[in-house]
């Protein structure tokens, strides 16, 4: 049960990221790399700010901020200096790494023994144990950055932000600054991430310069399923289909483990299920297309 719990609760933490993801990738329209580094700099401003005793809620503000710092580099690198959106994230992703292990001052930064956001709600006087507590304020949280997120999609800003990814020309007729949009956007998409890396530093016990690594890819298919299984084309759903398909993302790979894969080959069967969810919608149409032609048979 512990490992389900596990599955479930990474899965509410990495929606951060997932989120980001849609934001830069599907509204905007921006194939971002900036969320592998930036995941790790909201790991690292977390590490090295709770091993010197600052509060947990303040720490977590700082981290996102950080996150947000980076999104609007890439922003301004593509554009005021007019490099290519991946480029762009690229360089970023690039100077993220020295810049994460200046702050953290090593590779690996253990956490076990520091107050964290999640030893704030450790107490014998709850009746659940803290794997369930855990995952409650994690639910809890998710719920509202999610009602955050589909609040400023609907207001004119969120409109405007929403129509630079999927009419940019319209929207510069209107009278609206593409390029402020366009920051704005990888800053939100970026501090998301920042938080997702914040929490899961916490949440595992210790920040590492390497926790990055195939995380976009994890965020995409998070994304693809999300946008399978949601009911509507609404954003409301495309947000919640987004959470949902980070949580069952996590938990296909929990089954993974459970079922004896070789933890080394985890990056493999991340890439195998991108795969799947990617080629899911054709899969589906071409799987309709025969039963028609049986139909007519």
């Amino acid at each position: 049960m512990t490992l389900w719990f596990g599955a479930i609760s990474q899965g509410l933490i990495y929606s951060f990221l997932a989120l980001g993801v849609y934001l830069s990738f599907k509204v905007l329209k921006f194939p971002d790399m900036t969320v592998d580094g930036s995941l790790v700099t909201g790991a690292a401003v977390t590490g090295i700010l709770l091993v010197n005793g600052v509060h947990p809620l303040l720490v977590m503000l700082i981290a996102i901020t950080a996150g947000c710092i980076a999104g609007i580099i890439t922003g301004l690198l593509h554009t005021k200096l007019k490099i290519d959106p991946l480029l762009s994230g690229i360089l970023m992703m690039t100077a993220l790494y020295s810049i994460n292990l200046h702050i953290l001052g090593r590779s690996n930064l253990p956490l076990l023994r520091v107050r964290s956001l999640l030893t704030l709600f450790q107490s014998e006087s709850f009746p659940f144990s803290q794997d369930v507590v855990h995952l409650i304020f994690f639910f809890l949280l998710v719920l509202i950055i999610r009602f955050i997120i589909v609040w400023f999609l609907r207001t004119d800003l969120g409109l405007a932000f929403r129509a630079t990814g999927d009419n940019p020309a319209m929207i510069t007729a209107q009278g609206v600054n593409i390029h402020y949009t366009k920051i704005l956007g990888l800053a939100i998409a970026n501090g998301l991430t920042a938080l997702s890396g914040s929490l899961i530093a916490q949440y595992q016990g210790f920040a590492d310069i390497g926790m990055g690594i195939g995380m976009l890819v994890a965020g995409i298919a998070s994304v693809v399923i999300g946008e399978t299984i949601a009911p509507g084309k609404k954003i409301k759903w495309l947000i919640t289909g987004v959470i949902v398909g980070s949580i069952l993302f996590r938990l296909l790979i929990a089954l993974a483990l459970k079922a004896g894969l070789n933890p080394i080959d985890l990056k493999l069967i991340t890439a195998l299920f991108v795969l799947l969810a990617l080629c899911f919608p054709m899969l589906k149409k071409i799987i309709k297309n025969l039963f028609r032609v049986k139909d007519k048979e």
